[in-house]
C-alpha cells in the first residue's frame, strides 16, 4: 500500500516504533503549562480558551490517538493511548478556523502550511475517516453545505467554468502521474498486482464488454477526457464514436492523438456539453462525468439518454458515489472539483425512472479506485520535483492532500465507484449471464 511522507519534522528527543503498521509518536506531556518567554507578545500565548477549543476538536474525533501541538509548543491529547499522530497548529487564528469549519479549513490550513500532520498524512486521514460517521455535523455545517451547493448550481456556463478549474491545469502536469494513455478515472484490476497501465486497459475492455460492442456500432461518449476510451473502442471493437467534452485542452489533445493514430475517420471529438448530444446510437457511455452533472440535472440527463439510445441499445454510467446521499467535502468542492456531487444509487435512479429504464447490472469498484489512487499518489510523489517547476508549494500540498484524502475515503467506504448498465424497458436482446464480461 502506498505511504505518503509530508513536510514535517520528527521530534529530536524521541524515536519512532512501529505499532500495528502505524508509527507511534514519542510520549507526549498532556496540558503542559504555558510559560511565555520574556518580552513575548500576549497574543502569541496560549489561553485557557485556546486549550478548551483544542480539546473540543480532539474529542470530536472520538478520542483517537491524536495530539495537538499549539504554536508555543504546548501539546494536548484526550486519548488514553499514546498518540500516533500529531497536528501542529501554527497560530491562534488557524486553531479557531479549524474548530469552526473543519470540513473546509483543514484543507485550507494544510495547503498554506499552517497545519502539519506527523505520523503519516494518509494514515491520519484513514484513521479519522474510519472513526467519524459521514453525517457527523451540526445544524450550522448542514446549512453551510446546502448554501454552498445552491451557489454552485450546475448551469451550462458554470459547468464549463468548473471543468476548466480542474481539467485545464495543463496536460504536462497530468502526464507526470497518470498512465500512458491519460485515463483520469478508476482503473480495473483483474489482479491486485497489475500495473496501472494494465488495469486501465482492463477497465476500458470491461466497459466495452458491458455494453456489448460489435463492429459497426455507433457509440456516443459523454465526457471523454483525453480520448483514450473512445480511441480504444474504435481500434479494438470496430465501432464509430462521437465523444463530447467541454474541456478545450482535453479535446485538442484527443483530436491530435486521433490524427496521429489514424483514427480520426472513426472517432469525432466534439467540444460541447452532454446536453447538446444529437443523433441515435447503439451505446451510450459516460465514465467519470456524472459527478459533475449535479442532481438538479439528472432528469434532463435521463431525457438525453432516452432520446439518443436505440431501442436495443445499452447505456453505462460510471461514477464516484456514496452509499447515502451526502455532499462532497467543502474543501474539495472549493479547491479541487467545484460543483461536483457523488450520487447515491437512489439518486442515480432519478436518471432512470422517468423513462422506466431497465437496470441490467450494477457493480461497485470501490477498492479498485482506492488502488488506482494509490498508484496516482505514488507517481505524484515520485515526480514532485518536476511538479515544483510548474506550480508553487501550496499547489503541491493541496494536491497531495486531495490524493491522500481520496485514497482514505475509498478505503473506508466514504466514497464508492458505481458502474450501472441499463437499457430501454422493452429490450429483450440482453445477455442471460455475466459470462461475457470475463472472457479471455
Amino acid at each position: 500500500m502506498t505511504q505518503t511522507s509530508v513536510d514535517v519534522q520528527q521530534q529530536p528527543s524521541g524515536t519512532q516504533t512501529e505499532g500495528a503498521g502505524v508509527s507511534v509518536l514519542p510520549e507526549l506531556p498532556v496540558e503542559r503549562g504555558s510559560a511565555r518567554k520574556p518580552g513575548e507578545e500576549e497574543s502569541t500565548s496560549v489561553s485557557n480558551l485556546d486549550r478548551w477549543l483544542a480539546r473540543r476538536l480532539l474529542a470530536a474525533t472520538g478520542r483517537l490517538p491524536i495530539a495537538i501541538e499549539l504554536w508555543d509548543g504546548e501539546q494536548l491529547t484526550v486519548s488514553d493511548e499514546s498518540p500516533r499522530f500529531r497536528l501542529r497548529i501554527a497560530d491562534r487564528a488557524a486553531l479557531w478556523l479549524l474548530a469552526f469549519d473543519p470540513d473546509l479549513q483543514f484543507g485550507e490550513l494544510y495547503s498554506d502550511g499552517r497545519l502539519e500532520v506527523e505520523g503519516g498524512l494518509l494514515e491520519f486521514l484513514e484513521t479519522v475517516d474510519r472513526a467519524l460517521p459521514l453525517s457527523h455535523s451540526n445544524w450550522l455545517s448542514t446549512f453551510i453545505r446546502r448554501a454552498r451547493r445552491w451557489l454552485r448550481h450546475n448551469t451550462l456556463a458554470r459547468s464549463k467554468a468548473n471543468v476548466h478549474h480542474h481539467y485545464d491545469l495543463g496536460n504536462d502536469f497530468y502526464k507526470l502521474w497518470l498512465d500512458e494513455q491519460m485515463l483520469y478515472t478508476c482503473a480495473y484490476f483483474p489482479r491486485p498486482d497489475c500495473s496501472l497501465e494494465e488495469a486501465q486497459v482492463a477497465k476500458m475492455d470491461h466497459v466495452c464488454r458491458k455494453v456489448r460492442l460489435k463492429p459497426g456500432d455507433l457509440v456516443v461518449e459523454a465526457g471523454c477526457g483525453w480520448g483514450a476510451l473512445a480511441l480504444h473502442m474504435a481500434r479494438h471493437y470496430g465501432v464509430k464514436v462521437k465523444a463530447y467534452n467541454i474541456s478545450h485542452e482535453q479535446i485538442v489533445y484527443a483530436r491530435e492523438r486521433a490524427r496521429a493514430e489514424g483514427l480520426d475517420d472513426r472517432v469525432e471529438f466534439i467540444e460541447d456539453d452532454w446536453r447538446n448530444i444529437r443523433g441515435t446510437y447503439d451505446a451510450f457511455v459516460s465514465v467519470g462525468m456524472l459527478e459533475h452533472v449535479g442532481p438538479e440535472n439528472y432528469r434532463l440527463l435521463g431525457d438525453v439518454i432516452h432520446n439518443c439510445l436505440k431501442p436495443e441499445g445499452l447505456a453505462l454510467l460510471h461514477s464516484i458515489g456514496r452509499n447515502v446521499a451526502y455532499p462532497l467535502n467543502a474543501w474539495v468542492d472549493r479547491r479541487i472539483f467545484p460543483g461536483a456531487h457523488p450520487p447515491s444509487l437512489r439518486q442515480i435512479m432519478d436518471i432512470l425512472e422517468g423513462w422506466q429504464f431497465s437496470v441490467l447490472d450494477i457493480e461497485n469498484l470501490r477498492l479498485h479506485y482506492a488502488k488506482t489512487l494509490e498508484h496516482w499518489l505514488a507517481r505524484f510523489e515520485d515526480h514532485v520535483e518536476f511538479i515544483r517547476d510548474m506550480f508553487d508549494d501550496r499547489f503541491i500540498r493541496m494536491w497531495r492532500l486531495y490524493l491522500a484524502a481520496s485514497v482514505a475515503s475509498f478505503r473506508t467506504g466514504g466514497l464508492q465507484l458505481f458502474q450501472v448498465v441499463f437499457t430501454h424497458p422493452l429490450n429483450n436482446n440482453i445477455p442471460w449471464t455475466r459470462e461475457h464480461l470475463y472472457r479471455d
